[in-house]
This record gives C-alpha cells, sequence and structure tokens, in this order.
C-alpha cells in the first residue's frame, strides 16, 4: 500500500467488544442502599404494583465503574468531529466552533433557565433573542425574523407556510412550488409536506438558473421558486434579481435556501437581490457544532409584507422591557411551529459567533471561505475533471467520472482518503454530477491542512491509474474496514443476541 499525505489516524489496536461481551455476572458499578422513603398505601399511586416489578433483566450488562468508562471513551476516540480533523462536507460548512462560543452558552443564567418563568424574570435571555432577531434580519437584509425552527429542514417547512398563508390570505394559496435542479436536498420534501406540487427547473450548461428558462415555468398557479444561493454547485446565481423581478409579475414569491449563506454574509444580502422568505443554518454559517441529527437551529427572515404570518411567538419590545408575542398581538401568524424560543443554547452560541466577529469579521470570514475554495480548484485542476470549471464561491465538486480504467468510482476515492485520517467530501450530491464529489474548507482551515488535503487526493489520482486494487480495498487503518452496503441495507441487524 502507498503511503498517503494526511494526519494520521486514531483507534487502530483491536476492536472494542460490547458491553454485553464483557459483562461479568454478579459485577456491579455501584451499589444503592434501600430506600427509607415511606411509601406508605394512603398515598395512592405512590406504590408500584408488584406485578410491574422484577428482580432481574435477562442478559442485561455487569460491569464495574471503570469497564462502562473505558469502554465509552474509547467509542468516543474512534469517532471522527470537527476538533480533531478537517471536514470538507460541501453543503454543511462544517468550520470549527470557538470555544468562547460554548463557554457563553453554558453560563449559569442561560442554562439554569426554565422556559415557564414568568418574562420579568428572564429578561436578559429574551434580550439576547431579540437582538440576534435584529442581527439576522440586517445580515440579510430581512425585515423580520422567528427564531423557533429547529432545522434548516424545519426552517424550509415554516417558510414555505408563511408563504401559503400570505398567498391564502391574498385569495389563492396557488399549487405549484418550482425547484432547480441544483436546489438543496430537503427542499423538494419541504415543499410537498406544504401540500404543494413540485416542479423542476433545469439550470443551464453553465450551472445557473437562466431568466428565458424559468419563464417557461411562470403561470398563476405557482407559488413561489426555492432557489439555493449560492447553489449546490457551487456557483452564485448570478440572474436572481432578475428572477425576483419575474416572479413577482405573476404574484409568486423566492424563497432562498440560506444553507449557503457563508459564501456571500457581510458582502451581499438576500433581501437586497429581491429575496422574498429565507432560512439561516446557524449550525452552519453561525459556528454552532452540528451533525449527527443536531442540535440545530434553523431562523426564518421574511420581508415586510410577509411579517404578519411568521410563527408566533416573537421576541418584542416594549416600554416595560421585552416579553413574547401573543395571538393577540399578531392575529395573521401561523401560530407556534415548536415549544418554547427553538434550541435556546444554539441562539447563544450563534450570538456570540457574531459579537465576536462584528460586520468586517464576518465579511472576512466569506472572503476566506470562497477563497479556500478556489485555491483547491485550482491545485484540483488538471487529476481530476471539473464539471464547471470557473471560479466558484464556498465549495468545489470535482467528480471521477471518467478518470482511469473505470475500475474506480467516487466511493472508492473516499473510503481511501479515511486512510489517511481524512474525513470523506459529501458524495453523489448534487445529483447532476455524476461521482462527484463536493468539497467544502470553509474559512477555518489552514493552507497547511488545505495542501495536505489535495496532496492526498493527487496521490489518490495516481493509484486510481496504478493501482485501482489499493482503492477497491480501503479503507484498511480504520477499527472498521469497508462494509457490504448491500447486505447491511438487506440484512440489517439491529439488536444484540447471544449466540
Amino acid at each position: 500500500m502507498s503511503k498517503l499525505n494526511g494526519p494520521g489516524t486514531r483507534g487502530l489496536a483491536f476492536v472494542e467488544p460490547t458491553l454485553f461481551d464483557q459483562s461479568v455476572p454478579g459485577r456491579r458499578a455501584c451499589d444503592l442502599p434501600p430506600s427509607d422513603v415511606d411509601d406508605g398505601e394512603e398515598r395512592p399511586g405512590a406504590k408500584i404494583p408488584q406485578h410491574l416489578l422484577r428482580d432481574e433483566i435477562e442478559d442485561f450488562p455487569e460491569l464495574s465503574e471503570p469497564q462502562v468508562m473505558r469502554h465509552f471513551q474509547r467509542l468516543s476516540q474512534w469517532n471522527f468531529d470537527v476538533d480533531s480533523g478537517f471536514y470538507p462536507l460541501g453543503s454543511c460548512t462544517m468550520k470549527y466552533n470557538p470555544k468562547i462560543n460554548e463557554a457563553v452558552s453554558r453560563l449559569p443564567g442561560f442554562t439554569g433557565l426554565h422556559p415557564y418563568q414568568p418574562p420579568e424574570t428572564t429578561q436578559g435571555a429574551l434580550q439576547l433573542a431579540y437582538e440576534l432577531q435584529e442581527m439576522l434580519a440586517e445580515i440579510a437584509g430581512m425585515d423580520a425574523v422567528t427564531l423557533h425552527p429547529s432545522a434548516g429542514s424545519q426552517g424550509e417547512l415554516t417558510g414555505l407556510m408563511v408563504m401559503r398563508a400570505y398567498h391564502t390570505a391574498c385569495g389563492n394559496p396557488r399549487k405549484k412550488i418550482l425547484l432547480p435542479d441544483t436546489a438543496h436536498g430537503t427542499n423538494p420534501a419541504s415543499a410537498v409536506l406544504c401540500g404543494y406540487q413540485v416542479v423542476e427547473v433545469p439550470s443551464g450548461e453553465d450551472g445557473v438558473l437562466h431568466p428565458d428558462t424559468l419563464a417557461e415555468y411562470l403561470d398563476e398557479d405557482v407559488a413561489g421558486l426555492m432557489l439555493t444561493n449560492p447553489n449546490t454547485i457551487g456557483l452564485f446565481e448570478r440572474h436572481i434579481a432578475q428572477l425576483s423581478d419575474m416572479l413577482h409579475e405573476v404574484g409568486a414569491l423566492l424563497y432562498m435556501d440560506g444553507a449557503n449563506l457563508n459564501a456571500m454574509m457581510g458582502i451581499t444580502r438576500p433581501g437586497d437581490q429581491g429575496v422574498d422568505v429565507m432560512h439561516y443554518n446557524l449550525h452552519k454559517t453561525f459556528s454552532t457544532p452540528h451533525g449527527g441529527g443536531g442540535p440545530g437551529a434553523g431562523p426564518v427572515g421574511v420581508v415586510e409584507t410577509l411579517a404578519p404570518f411568521l410563527p408566533n411567538p416573537l421576541v418584542i419590545e416594549d416600554d416595560d422591557g421585552y416579553r413574547l408575542s401573543s395571538m393577540a398581538d399578531r392575529p395573521m401568524s401561523i401560530g407556534q411551529v415548536r415549544a418554547f424560543m427553538g434550541n435556546f443554547g444554539v441562539l447563544v452560541r450563534a450570538y456570540a459567533y457574531i459579537r465576536e466577529l462584528g460586520a468586517e469579521g464576518l465579511k472576512k470570514v466569506t472572503e476566506l471561505a470562497v477563497l479556500n475554495a478556489n485555491y483547491m480548484r485550482v491545485r484540483l485542476t488538471g487529476h481530476y475533471p471539473i464539471p464547471y470549471d470557473q471560479p466558484c464561491m464556498h465549495e468545489v465538486i470535482i467528480t471521477t467520472e471518467g478518470t482511469g480504467s473505470g475500475e474506480t468510482n467516487n466511493i472508492d476515492v473516499a473510503k481511501r482518503l479515511i486512510d489517511s485520517g481524512f474525513h470523506p467530501p459529501t458524495m453523489s450530491f448534487p445529483l447532476v454530477v455524476h461521482e462527484a464529489l463536493m468539497i467544502e474548507p470553509t474559512e477555518t482551515e489552514s493552507l497547511e491542512t488545505l495542501d495536505a488535503f489535495c496532496d492526498t487526493l493527487i496521490a489518490i489520482r495516481g493509484e486510481i491509474d496504478e493501482a485501482p486494487q489499493v482503492l477497491k480495498d480501503a479503507p484498511q487503518n480504520p477499527v472498521v474496514g469497508r462494509m457490504d452496503e448491500v447486505t447491511a441495507a438487506r440484512k440489517p441487524v439491529l439488536r444484540w443476541t447471544r449466540e
């Protein structure tokens, strides 16, 4: 096996047994004394009925405290995370998360709050939320923002619900949502969940949506266009202002998926481009840890005409301080989309990030993210096909299609990257690029890291030509090698059983 450049791997020594396999009968991590609380029969429901109690749980692991601690510690060290290595997932913006944000979010005044506390005891938290609403509105050029949605996908659905409420109030909810073939992956599902028919609109050979193409799909049944900008090819939709004008002429709205806001904040604002509604990914652009299902936050910003339909409650300021709005304040609201004030810890982290960087700092973030992506594009030119070989925004797409003798594909390249300690990029997306590898370095990575990653990809390109079997056998360094994905999907093992 040829040696590739990279940061190395971790946890190579052995396969960790399950807790069931480590179990020893009679072993205990702790020994609790009998309860000395009298749960007298006179208190109805206090005593658990005998038929609901059991003395033992069959095959339940019996372990010491050190065994339990070491087991989970070892497993945690085998996980990959952004604190331990480069995480170039395209369209995910897996930037390093500053630890000052973590410290601020853990202040007792935030972590000790109860969601049912009266407003007069939570003025600090409400002020933070109010200021974050205002800052996000300013960054994107919108007029009002809700912080409620728990993720970008819920933000999409919320934005569409606001659009539907607006159209309904105008007398016609309309039927169709237009989606470019370069849209973010969750957009179609959100539109269908909101009751719309999805109509795909093809982008041009240059990777962006053109006005003459959009014109073919516009009619009185179109509720709006969901445009990802920059799109999932990593290109800025340069016709966006004209597209917006065309939509408005037929009474439709422009929704912008804000997943890629990291490529333009501080430089240009969606509201100034004609966007009517958009969601923000605080867990991407504003540096909150994410992955594995959460936590996330997908605030939604809208122009003034849509503001009355935003979810309740919003944080509002009056003579007595800050409070949460009610349906009496905003009778046209679509109502609540989740309980309480969203994922509040995520909001605190985003607030700290924005306050720390300021306007100039956020602009610098964008400049570095775009610079890093274009640096990688230039370094990989000539080694891998680049389907849209032009200056990109925050991410660059390469493909393995047409490389070597055809024995290898993008999955093999991704598996081989793991042998050098790199997390693979996003694969096979967007769908308009076959065998795509979508690389997003973000602004937090150094020149040395970018070079190490590019050097490794270039070395793998040599193996595609000279030793394709090495890629087919990868990865070999991690604890777990390549899975039989077909068998895993058809015959999943979902629970442990004693052999």
